[in-house]
């Protein structure tokens, strides 16, 4: 796809420099951006969920982190086959079958509401995912690839960009739809109890996460019968169909960049959702805020996080990505420790300012670590969707620190030491691009 999208305009010094949106396929570019806009609701809403469910199930943090495992295995089990239906069919083919699960699990939270079972509310989530995973390994390739692969990481950090404005939608959205701010202390349920009462509330919490999934399901519905609509440029298709030859999981593994962009993805993940997930149980622990204010605090930590896209896709028009990300995960190492030392006001400002800093890991991640792949761009983005299942095994694991260590604030152990591994492979990649621009300028 790289000769098909590439396309220079002329300074005015007459030098030409890369287009960061080939000319003619801005619609198309703007059309697959909001994809990411829209998929990030679902990603936010989760960490409302956690909090909802802990209340409206009477559970425990690590039962209530399980939604974050539900979640993102949907993530894992479906990205290697959402590659290999694109490979035959296309990208298109990906849009497609992701919008048409993202709307199905989002509409399977009203028959779970009404039989009031977690189980089914897990089995919905992971339909919902299932379609996610499609609609991210079709769009952060498709993305990365439609223009000059110099800038891939600008590219896909822009569109990127618009994923926090969905986060804070998402978040807002749970806040005011799903919290009721009703927070029972043990001698209101005690009375709730005695009159029999206690079921009715209890259910009437479950039923106040509908309302916003069903509304998606539509949203999501109707983007689906758009993009059905939209004919896909002809260039595209033969660029698609080139592509589709050739390229095996074995060669993969002979590209370093790219094992370590896996493994760097692993961990991203699990610091973003880790530290998302339980920052609303770190506010209320710490400095005994009502939900609704942590439920702000969050949507103000998203609001962090896509400032962070904007102005890191401006920067990378300076600044080296892989550079870039290395003093971002430094800073976040020193923001955690902060979170973990000294839990309180200064431990959640701290936390809520690493938003910030992680806004550019995952596009960069993912662009630096498709860099050069060729046939194998599509199986390889699928692999690193793939390792989005990290928020599936650290969220949980970090439910398991908080109860074992008697609070939240161990816990947030597990993103500091996420962000040295981001720290060393964002160096690394460092290194292993100036290794190659100095190749390239000696056997040219």
């Amino acid at each position: 796809m790289e000769t098909a999208f590439n396309s220079e305009k002329q300074t005015g010094t007459g030098q030409s420099q890369p287009r960061l949106i080939p000319q003619g396929y801005g619609l198309l570019f703007a059309l697959i951006t909001a994809l990411f806009f829209l998929w990030a609701i679902p990603n936010n809403l989760n960490d409302v969920l956690i909090r909802q469910f802990m209340k409206s199930f009477v559970m425990t943090r690590f039962e209530g982190g399980l939604v974050q495992s539900a979640f993102y295995m949907g993530y894992f089990v479906l990205a290697m086959p959402a590659a290999l239906i694109m490979r035959k069919w296309g990208y298109k083919s990906g849009f497609l079958i992701g919008l048409a699960l993202f709307s199905l699990g989002c509409l399977l939270f009203w028959p779970a509401a009404l039989a009031a079972r977690y189980s089914l509310f897990l089995s919905a989530l992971f339909v919902i995912a299932s379609g996610l995973s499609f609609l991210e390994t079709a769009s952060n390739p498709f993305i990365a690839q439609l223009g000059d692969p110099r800038t891939a990481a600008r590219r896909l950090n822009l569109a990127q960009a618009f994923n926090p404005l969905g986060s804070v939608t998402g978040a807002l959205v749970g806040t005011v739809f799903i919290f009721s701010g009703i927070e029972l202390r043990p001698d209101q349920v005690a009375l709730l109890q005695a009159k029999h009462e206690y079921t009715a509330y209890l259910h009437s919490e479950t039923m106040r996460v509908v309302a916003p999934y069903v509304v998606l399901s539509v949203i999501t519905f109707l983007m689906l019968l758009l993009i059905a609509a939209t004919r896909f440029p002809s260039a595209l298709r033969e660029a698609e169909k080139a592509e589709s030859h050739g390229g095996r999981f074995t060669e993969l593994l002979h590209h370093r960049h790219f094992l370590l962009a896996v493994a760097a993805q692993f961990a991203y993940v699990g610091a973003q959702v880790g530290t998302w997930s339980y920052l609303i149980p770190y506010i209320q622990t710490y400095v005994h805020a009502p939900e609704k204010l942590a439920g702000y605090l969050l949507t103000g930590s998203l609001v962090l996080f896509g400032i962070g896209r904007f102005f890191s896709a401006w920067l990378m028009r300076f600044v080296n990505p892989s550079a870039l990300m290395t003093l971002y995960a430094v800073l976040n190492v020193g923001l955690a420790a902060v979170g973990v030392l000294l839990p309180g006001w200064l431990g959640v400002y701290a936390l809520v300012l690493t938003s910030f800093f992680m806004s550019l890991m995952f596009p960069t991640i993912f662009a630096q670590g498709i860099r050069g792949l060729g046939a194998n761009t599509k199986l390889a983005g699928s692999l690193i969707v793939m390792s989005i299942v990290g928020g599936a095994v650290l969220t949980p694991v970090m439910g398991l620190i908080s109860l074992n260590s008697g609070g939240m604030a161990a816990a947030y152990v597990i993103p500091l030491l996420a962000y040295l591994l981001i720290a060393f492979y964002s160096f690394a990649d460092v290194r292993i691009l100036r290794k190659t621009s100095f190749a390239s300028k000696n056997f040219a």
